[in-house]
């Protein structure tokens, strides 16, 4: 963890930092700014909150990827701790040494589609699960190897003077929006809407209205909710009122028969394999993992009332995550690593962007990882509480890529139009993919069938790596306001990059790594960061 000072003294009984109130990009409330350090127990509560945000993903994608490939039910607990322990260590070295903010590195359903296709044509030709592992270990450490050389030479840093808000915000919005369709939120058949109603009423309740009465309220909002929405949930399944096979059945037994310590280790699963169209499916799930990382960066500095990411932090952020996704790999999660959006949601609505409360949560669930009871006790969690909580959260970051147009011109058609391209694209081509019979293979086919350019864009390569980014809303969005942004005439001041620059923070506030610890290449790197 940082030995850095903070900004300011620390008041147990009140906020840390006060925004600055003439600062356009300052947040309306931050309990505790980025550099502030709670005492350690309040530290712990705080941390282990934001990691209860996005224990749903963290569960469900090897859970997905378990029963995709068939693990053995016996390994499946291994692999949700392997997701905790990679999850620990790659946020430590993100708010360490990479851009130092305080947002959550883990799993990302970006790279979960690839996963999915990969494994559907590798089971086509009669292969288990061992080699299923071992071929998305290979494809995600070459993909963050790639992102790596992305980040560090520069390449999406250079990319900012291209991104007006006109382009951030439909991104941003997109984050939250895109996942309307979670399966938490959704799924009709067998959904507990008491249960989920009940959860989303208890978070609002602590975080809107409850909040002024009790700083226990403002602080731990999200905690609160979700305990109370699960306690009453284990009890009602204890008295039987829940069903084992109900979506919102406590699983109690499960936790008691887990193992206490479960072995995690580099290459636990065998040696990678590299496949050459693997390879590129999960690096097209990458680049629109590192495009919602982007979105994440400006969202999570606005929430903590900074100002927009500099270039050089924007770069060693993504040069950081391409390092988390090669550890995944080779840890053996079958998934890479990326800025958690659940995360940058609990900053919305608790104001707790300390980033030393974000390392003291990633230092328990390193911990954590290794025990077999406690990933098991996360796996309890009904999907319905999962589901209130996504809801909450995603409209909070929705509105959050909302709020970037105020720098704008909104009397402009120009702008207008573009945000909302972008926006209806970013949902209606996703929606679209996801109902394609077949999936990665019919679009294939699709593709393959087109007069002329069929024998082009019929290839896997080329197929899986629209597929991927066609699923990816905040990728399409993105993509399309990118495009549109930067070849349809506006003036700076219309598009919103005049203010966007001025409130931008400099090149120097971003100390990297090296630039902290005085090593020998410090200047040269600094210098091509710049």
């Amino acid at each position: 963890m940082s030995g850095d000072e903070s900004e300011g003294p620390v008041d147990p009984h009140g906020p840390a930092t006060d925004p600055d109130p003439d600062d356009p990009e300052a947040a309306s409330f931050v309990e505790y700014g980025i550099e502030d350090k709670p005492p350690l127990g309040e530290s712990t509560l705080l941390g282990f909150q934001h990691y209860l945000t996005m224990i749903g993903a963290t569960v469900a994608i090897p859970l997905a990827l378990a029963t995709t490939m068939g693990m053995p039910d016996e390994q499946v607990g291994r692999l949700i701790g392997t997701f905790f322990v990679v999850s620990g260590i790659a946020t430590l070295a993100q708010t360490t040494i990479g851009n130092r903010y305080p947002i959550v590195q883990g799993g990302t359903f970006s790279m979960l589609a690839p996963a999915i296709a990969i494994i559907g044509v590798i089971g086509a030709n009669g292969l288990g699960w061992e080699i299923m592992i071992r071929e998305l270990m290979g494809a995600v450490i070459v993909a963050g190897v790639v992102e790596v050389l992305i980040g560090y030479f520069g390449v999406m840093g250079a990319l900012k003077r291209y991104m007006s808000p006109v382009v951030i915000a439909p991104v941003i919005a997109l984050i939250g929006l895109a996942l309307f369709n979670s399966p938490q939120i959704s799924t009709a058949e067998g959904q507990n809407w008491w249960l989920l109603g009940l959860t989303l009423v208890l978070i609002v309740a602590f975080s809107q209205y409850l909040d002024k009465y009790h700083r226990t309220f403002r602080l731990y909002p999200v905690l609160l909710g979700i305990g109370t929405a699960w306690v009453i949930a284990a009890v009602l399944s204890v008295t039987g009122f829940y069903a084992a096979d109900s979506a919102s059945y406590v699983d109690l037994a499960a936790v008691a028969s887990a193992p206490a310590v479960q072995p995690i280790y580099p290459f636990q699963w065998g040696m990678p394999l590299f496949t050459p169209g693997f390879i590129i499916g999960m690096i097209a799930g990458m680049l629109a993992s590192a495009i919602e990382s982007f979105g994440d960066y400006h969202a999570v500095a606005r929430m903590a009332g900074k100002g927009a990411p500099s270039k050089k932090r924007i770069d060693h952020g993504i040069g950081m995550e391409g390092l988390g996704n090669a550890f995944a790999g080779i840890m053996g999660t079958g998934n890479g690593s990326t800025s958690y959006t659940e995360n940058v949601g609990a900053i919305g609505i608790t104001g707790v962007a300390s980033r030393h409360v974000v390392q003291i949560g990633a230092i328990v669930m390193l911990v954590a990882g290794y025990v077999g009871y406690v990933g098991q006790l996360f796996a309890t969690i009904p999907n319905p509480i999962v589901g209130g909580l996504y809801i909450a959260m995603f409209g909070q970051i929705a509105a959050v890529g909302l709020s970037q147009l105020k720098f704008v011109d909104l009397d402009s058609n120009r702008n207008v139009f573009i945000v909302g391209l972008a926006l209806f694209a970013g949902l209606a081509i996703p929606s679209y993919m996801g109902n394609v019979e077949g999936g990665a293979a019919g679009f294939q086919e699709g593709l393959a069938a087109v007069p002329a350019l069929g024998p082009i864009l019929g290839t896997e390569v080329v197929a899986t790596t629209v597929f991927v980014i066609g699923s990816t809303g905040m990728a399409v969005g993105g993509i399309i306001a990118f495009f549109l942004d930067n070849t349809v005439e506006g003036t700076p001041e219309e598009r919103g990059v005049t203010e966007l620059e001025a409130m931008s923070e400099d090149e120097g506030d971003f100390q990297s790594f090296w630039d902290r610890v005085g090593g020998p290449d410090s200047e040269d790197r600094a210098g091509r960061a710049d």
